[in-house]
């Protein structure tokens, strides 16, 4: 596939114009974003934007309504969350949030930071498109399955397989060489791309990656398992006998003022592709204090919680192509007990209906036009929006 129009992803330097106002995207390689850079973001939010961060499924921070783009660009830059003006938006590397702390084939945390130098390092990189997806998977395979261009797949504590275009290329590597593999692929797919923007959008694009990587004929690869369904939420012991907090954001829209609370706990920080934050290292009396500060804020920690199944894109005001405020509808949804209600078994398109008569049950995602802008991996419902009402879908 060729693409006619010219990537546009946001950045920190190059904001979207939203309805509500430009809109700066603030990536997080492996969602490591640490207690200070939750501070940096929540202050910038409070006094350059509208007051919240956007958590997305990528693990990425969107700020809305930045009154003082320079300004932005300076405290980010401070903070350490700009490391590059050439590269920023092509840092698209998602992690598996619990690895290292709990379970898994193999500990990802390092392979991030250092795939993030080697992209940054790379000036033939740069120009990859800001839609591009880095996948880290520790083995467990809660991020293997969200279709990235590139990405590692512990299969043994020293050995990973090489995703292409979400699937196994049947590529084994050894850890030690595996970031150098994934920047070699990158470049691959640089070279071959055309005006593609992903790689699953380039004729024969994982075949002829494997061929300029020097793996013309590999054997066949495992199937990928699909993302997560269960999100790492609520109390998480960890091997090491101290406890992981996972908690869900409604909405995955995070008030400033709870980010501050978060960034108190002076405890690293990990933003989630399922729009939610972890909080490791935490002793089991220190988790209760945080629980019971942090959940009447409206951060949840319950697995079994609507809010859990729940997400929608941006809709109106801050979208001009949504036709209805789907973050309203989707939280009355919620909060009148609909989302509990049984769906159709059919999966056949139902409607158009008004906002409050939706009732759907499961993984849902609401959405203000066709684009279902922001929607979650995985199979989920989908109520999209028109001129007329809500129509729903079926995964």
């Amino acid at each position: 596939m060729t693409r006619s129009n010219a990537d546009s992803c946001p950045g920190v330097l190059r904001l979207h114009e939203a309805a509500d106002g430009p809109l700066a995207r603030v990536r997080i390689p492996g969602g490591q974003l640490g207690a200070a850079g939750l501070q940096a973001l929540a202050e910038a939010a409070e006094e350059l934007g509208d007051g919240a961060l956007e958590l997305t499924s990528r693990g990425n921070v969107q700020l809305r309504g930045i009154r003082d783009a320079a300004a932005l660009t300076e405290r980010l830059d401070a903070a350490g969350l700009l490391p590059s003006a050439s590269h920023e938006r092509v840092r698209n590397i998602v992690a598996s949030p619990l690895s290292g702390l709990a379970g898994g084939v193999a500990d990802v945390r390092e392979l991030a930071p250092a795939l993030d130098a080697g992209l940054r390092a790379a000036p033939e990189l740069a120009g990859l498109p800001g839609r591009v997806l880095f996948t880290l998977d520790d083995g467990r395979g809660d991020v293997s399955g969200f279709g990235g261009d590139i990405g590692l797949h512990a299969v043994e504590h020293e050995v990973f397989a090489v995703l292409l275009a979400g699937a196994d290329s049947g590529i084994r590597v050894a850890s030690g060489d595996a970031v150098g593999l994934v920047l070699a692929a990158a470049r691959a797919f640089a070279e071959i791309r055309g005006g593609g923007w992903r790689l699953a959008e380039v004729a024969d694009g994982a075949a002829r990656v494997r061929e300029l990587l020097g793996f013309a004929s590999t054997a066949p690869g495992r199937v990928v398992p699909d993302p997560a369904d269960h999100p790492p939420i609520g109390w998480l012991p960890q091997d090491d006998g101290l406890v992981a907090l996972g908690a869900g954001v409604r909405l995955g829209v995070l008030p400033a003022r709870t980010a501050l609370f978060v960034a108190a706990v002076e405890k690293p920080v990990l933003v989630t592709p399922w729009r939610g934050l972890v909080v490791p290292d935490l002793d089991e009396w220190t988790a209760e204090q945080v629980v019971r500060v942090l959940a009447p804020m409206g951060l949840i920690f319950d697995a079994e919680s609507p809010w859990v199944r729940v997400s929608s894109c941006a809709g109106a005001p801050g979208c001009a192509k949504s036709h209805t405020d789907v973050r309203a509808d989707a939280t009355a949804a919620v909060e009148s007990g609909r989302v509990a209600s049984p769906t159709d078994e059919t999966g056949a398109a139902l409607g158009p209906i008004p906002a409050g008569d939706v009732r759907v049950s499961g993984r849902q995602h609401w959405s203000g036009c066709e684009r279902r802008c922001g929607h979650p991996h995985g199979p989920a419902t989908d109520i999209v929006a028109g001129p007329d009402g809500y129509r729903v879908t079926g995964p």
